[in-house]
């Protein structure tokens, strides 16, 4: 195997020793201080793989470092140095009637690979969550952050060797493809794989991988305006669930309206226009803004806009007459990230929260708090949208597993 060598180097730093918790957690202050004081280092390397990217990409403003995200890297950093120690806890403590002692603990996964385009935050991310954890990382990049994911992994490699810690607790894997198929081959060496990415990305690595899968979903997002939702909510709602970023996974992907709220949809629409949002609409909400929305950026809508994740300036609107129908909707279209319902109706407000089957559901807020640090976990490694192991933003709970410890006397079983 061609990259053996990047394999066993893993799994050797994850079978020595445990750090202390205070040794994790002076690492972790230290790597992010250095991606502060290394900042014109890291958007120099940055700016090499943004030069070969047509700014018009989605990818673009993913890939695209600034000061202001160094920072806040730097601060999700922190703020897991300063969260709780997730291993070593019991679970579970009994002891059978034979006199056996038994205890459920968390442990580390292992070896924990994650396959991600063109997200350099990522690989800060992963590395903070799997050190934490106790978890060596593997990472595997893609090209278009070559440099970006070089330059980080230098400086947090750099800190490790600062701090006497086998720098192999980090591997970047070469961004070429030969490397991918080596990781999702890689039976015995890595514990699980986790794709970050496009929706034709987590397809790949789940019909392709050899080694178990935790998928972290693309996000197709809606928020449904409930006939008794509050205007005064919506607006900014909208507004801030759509254009605060759009290229990431929580960002709003289709409004659904209730039809009684069609004379309502003007004043939503209002700051999205100014925000250059293009709207692909149905054709009573297309009626409804025609000649109170720039022409340029309304689009009666075809079949195909629903369900898309347009990580962009681009969002559908469906018409509906009832909360069911939304639902039916939502079952059809949605990728079980985040779902939104903004309404004042106790019942419908809990039909919605039972019923949309998602990692998170909201009730009159933005579905752009699904993410780790806004949830409270300091960082997060993506947002899985399936149901085993993790659900929802994957923090450090997430990346622990548990043994079973049996502590006896001489005793020996009966039948």
């Amino acid at each position: 195997m061609a990259y053996q060598q990047y394999f066993d180097q893993a799994v050797a730093a994850s079978r020595k020793a445990a750090l202390t918790a205070e040794i994790i957690n002076k690492t972790l202050k230290d790597v992010a201080k250095a991606a502060i004081e290394q900042t014109p280092y890291l958007l120099q390397e940055n700016q090499k793989d943004l030069d070969r990217m047509d700014a018009a990409d989605p990818k673009y403003d993913r890939l695209k470092l600034t000061e202001e995200r160094i920072k806040s890297i730097a601060a999700d950093i922190e703020n897991v140095a300063g969260l709780p120690n997730p291993l070593g806890k019991i679970l579970l403590d009994n002891t059978l009637p034979n006199g056996l002692l038994i205890k459920k603990v968390s442990v580390p996964l292992g070896v924990v690979g994650v396959i991600y385009e063109a997200r350099p935050n990522v690989t800060f991310d992963v590395f903070a969550l799997c050190f934490k954890t106790g978890n060596t990382s593997i990472l595997k990049g893609g090209s278009d952050a070559e440099y970006s994911n070089l330059a980080i992994v230098s400086i947090i490699h750099s800190v490790l060797k600062a701090n006497n810690i086998d720098v192999n607790a980090a591997t970047l894997l070469p961004a070429d493809r030969a490397a991918t198929e080596a990781l999702l081959n890689a039976i015995g060496y890595v514990d699980v794989l986790i794709p970050r990415g496009s929706q034709s990305l987590i397809n790949f690595v789940r019909n392709n991988s050899k080694v178990p899968v935790i998928e972290t979903g693309a996000g197709i997002v809606h928020t449904y305006l409930d006939e008794t939702g509050d205007l005064n909510k919506a607006i900014p709602i909208i507004e801030n669930a759509k254009t605060r970023r759009v290229s990431v996974c929580n960002a709003l992907d289709c409004l659904i309206i209730n039809s009684k709220r069609l004379g309502d949809l003007i004043h939503i629409a209002e700051p999205l226009a100014k925000k250059g949002v293009k709207l692909f609409a149905d054709k009573r909400a297309f009626e409804t803004l025609d000649g109170h929305y720039p022409a340029d950026l309304l689009n009666l809508a075809q079949a195909s806009h629903f369900g898309t994740e347009f990580l962009s300036m681009k969002m559908a609107i469906k018409t509906v007459g009832t909360l069911e129908e939304a639902l039916q909707h939502i079952a059809q279209h949605s990728s079980k990230h985040s779902e939104a319902i903004i309404s004042e109706d106790e019942l419908n407000i809990e039909t919605f929260l039972n019923r949309v089957d998602a990692a998170a559901v909201y009730l009159n807020t933005s579905t752009a708090f699904t993410d780790g640090a806004q949830f409270g976990l300091g960082a997060e490694i993506g947002i899985s949208t399936q149901k085993l192991h993790a659900r929802g933003p994957m923090g450090l709970q997430e990346l622990t597993s548990y043994k079973w410890i049996v502590k006896g006397n001489g005793q020996i079983r009966q039948n």
